[in-house]
């Protein structure tokens, strides 16, 4: 079962994931849908104990999470999707749900109960289809269902499962395990669906949405249950025949079963100013199967809304996502200097430390006012890097979200603090001289630091030690979080010596050890670098990385089968970059490789294209095409070139010498 049957009835809509989960990004974009990510605000806090089965706790928050994005897109983002998928997965064990732990502690907890034991991971799915309406109504149809897979872990030692605890990797995973990374060692088998486990049962979806755009609508043909309210009040099911309100009808019995996903009530919601106006008259469910209609107790979530009269639309009036989407590009500055203020600031690590602060507690511990404080921890709410829950005493209490618990702390083993630093101090600045950097078509240093741009390694009287170290805590960022997806781009069994040129604080050379255990790998990077990094030694350290002191544009490379050169290229002009393959050129003997880790300009992605207009302000360098990498390489010998789209922060390209 593969996306291609209903691929063509998605292409024109706009499909949203409620979800910032890394690995359901990959997985549907692997499987070829082309999706938005708005993250759910919903407060992941149902009670347990209120529901009979665990997968029924896993369909209700998935349910509330794709309801609440659903719900709030038409009013915020002035746009209504077609479709949103909500997905929430937990681990059960001995009758207990574990969710992702709260500290290391916690994930001892968990992953010592499942040693030796077999344990279900259940995720929940909801699909809400939504219908824009003449009267600027939405009619929300709510297909829900669940996927079970059975997992056996092996007994684990108290050293192995320190180990695993160490690496960082339970930190934001449902049972403090990734069965697709580290964790997968812990695992003994796997009954049922793999990407279930990881955190998308893609199988069981694609069944679903076969159902609804490919099938026989008939209930005899249906496997899916769900709900929706018309216009006119007479509640339909687009899947099967429309439906009469009957008040004399019994009450909604729970009945989720793993084939067959259960209806919800739908909720009619006008909206009167800032406010929403409930009407409940209108509480009715229709279940598919049956075409049975059903008075219904109100969920936590509306499923109708309304977004007001307004003016009517004549020819002249632009489209609203069109609207949102200049009012999105205009506020993004302001989106970003958020981010790195409350980073600089140190709101993350606080709140992670000391969950459940009000504003005026933040604001005396940034030592900044409170109003100040106030006005940035909402926009940092609304940005989905904090949540907040209000006291009695109408004060609201933050805490951080799983996106910032994951990249925004200090001490988090995917930090892109320091990567926000260097944007905040370095790229903002020149960024500032945009206009200039275009216009001339030179780096911005001189305007923006008042001296000319200089190599910082080289130079002691414009840069000191803090300046540089700052400089490589960056690069480090960027390499801990990039560096696993480049290091695994491709097939490396066949390369025993790699040289990671420019490879600063070893992160990246370090990720290519942990994939290719056969590998070792050679940092060389300028003596300046290499003396600082030792401040980025890993703990647990690896005998295959070394490093070496030099400067690759004047001193020999040392000998490798495979170079790497992750985010060096971008930084230099055409003439230099062929000076550099033509010395790896020279080292290289036939059947060597180049591997290049670079944002690639194809496709006109915005995060390369903007890369590229900041490369304008900062250096003489520039991003470049797939096409032009390999030109370049050709001209020194190499061939046989291939590219794999990271989705992450960096593209690979492997060429080798003929």
């Amino acid at each position: 079962m593969v996306l291609n049957p209903v691929i063509s009835k998605l292409a024109n809509k706009l499909v949203v994931l409620a979800s910032a989960s890394p690995r359901r990004l990959e997985i549907l974009r692997n499987a070829g849908l082309q999706f938005e990510v708005v993250p759910s605000w919903f407060k992941e806090t149902l009670d347990k104990g209120l529901f009979n089965a665990p997968y029924e706790y896993a369909v209700e928050t998935a349910k509330q999470k794709a309801l609440e994005v659903a719900r709030r897109m038409p009013f915020k983002h002035l746009k209504t999707p077609d479709i949103v998928i909500g997905a929430d997965t937990i681990v059960t064990v001995d009758g207990m749900i574990l969710e992702k732990p709260v500290n290391k502690n916690d994930a001892y907890r968990m992953l010592s109960s499942l040693s030796g034991k077999e344990h279900s991971v259940f995720t929940g799915v909801a699909i809400v289809l939504c219908h824009d309406k003449e009267n600027e109504e939405v009619d929300y149809q709510l297909i829900d269902f669940y996927e079970e897979t059975k997992v056996k872990f092996a007994d684990l030692s108290e050293s192995m499962l320190w180990e695993y605890i160490n690496s960082g990797e339970p930190m934001d995973k449902a049972g403090g395990y990734g069965i697709q990374a580290l964790g997968g060692m812990l695992v003994e088998y796997v009954h049922g669906d793999f990407l279930n486990v990881v955190g998308f049962p893609l199988n069981h979806f694609c069944k679903q949405l076969d159902l609804i755009y490919n099938r026989s609508t008939s209930s005899s043909d249906s496997e899916s249950s769900s709900v929706c309210l018309s216009e006119s009040g007479t509640r339909s099911n687009s899947l099967g025949s429309p439906a009469k309100h009957n008040a004399s009808s019994s009450s909604r019995q729970s009945n989720h079963t793993k084939n067959s996903p259960s209806a919800s009530p739908v909720h009619k919601v006008k909206r009167t100013g800032s406010d929403f106006e409930v009407d409940e008259s209108s509480w009715t469910l229709v279940n598919s199967s049956s075409n049975q209609t059903d008075i219904c107790e109100a969920d936590t979530l509306p499923l109708t809304t309304s977004r007001g009269q307004g003016t009517a639309h004549g020819d002249s009036e632009p489209k609203r996502e069109d609207l949102q989407r200049i009012i999105e590009l205009m506020d993004g500055f302001k989106a970003s200097k958020a981010l790195f203020t409350a980073s600089q600031m140190s709101v993350f690590d606080l709140l992670q430390s000391r969950p459940g602060l009000d504003a005026a507690q933040v604001a005396q511990e940034i030592k900044a006012s409170v109003k100040g404080t106030e006005c940035l921890l909402e926009a940092c709410a609304s940005l989905g890097l904090l949540k907040s829950k209000e006291q009695t005493c109408q004060k609201l209490l933050y805490e951080n979200t799983d996106l910032a618990t994951r990249f925004l702390l200090s001490d988090a083993p995917s930090s892109l603090l320091g990567y926000i630093q260097h944007c905040n101090i370095t790229v903002w600045p020149l960024f500032s001289h945009l206009e200039s950097a275009v216009r001339e078509g030179t780096n911005q240093h001189e305007k923006a630091f008042g001296k000319k741009s200089k190599d910082m390694f080289q130079d002691t009287i414009y840069y000191n030690q803090d300046v540089k170290l700052r400089f490589m805590k960056a690069m480090h960022s960027i390499a801990n979080v990039t560096g696993r997806a480049v290091a695994t781009a491709f097939d490396l069994s066949s390369f025993k010596t790699a040289c990671d040129l420019g490879g600063c604080t070893g992160a990246m050379a370090y990720e290519f050890t942990k994939a290719h255990p056969e590998l070792s790998v050679t940092v060389f990077d300028l003596p300046a670098v290499v003396d600082m990094s030792e401040h980025f030694t890993p703990l647990h350290r690896d005998d295959r990385v070394s490093f070496v002191a030099g400067d690759f544009f004047k001193d020999e490379l040392p000998k490798a089968d495979l170079y790497i050169l992750a985010r060096i290229l971008h930084d230099w002009s055409d003439e230099k970059v062929h000076i550099l393959l033509k010395k790896i050129s020279d080292a290289c003997t036939p059947g060597c490789a180049v591997l290049i880790a670079e944002a690639m300009l194809d496709g006109r992605r915005p995060h390369s294209a903007l890369q590229s207009l900041s490369m304008l302000a900062q250096t003489e360098g520039k991003e470049r095409t797939e096409r032009q990498y390999a030109d370049m390489l050709s001209k020194h010998g190499f061939g046989d070139t291939r590219v794999v789209h990271t989705r992450n922060f960096l593209d690979a390209f492997i060429s080798v010498k003929i």
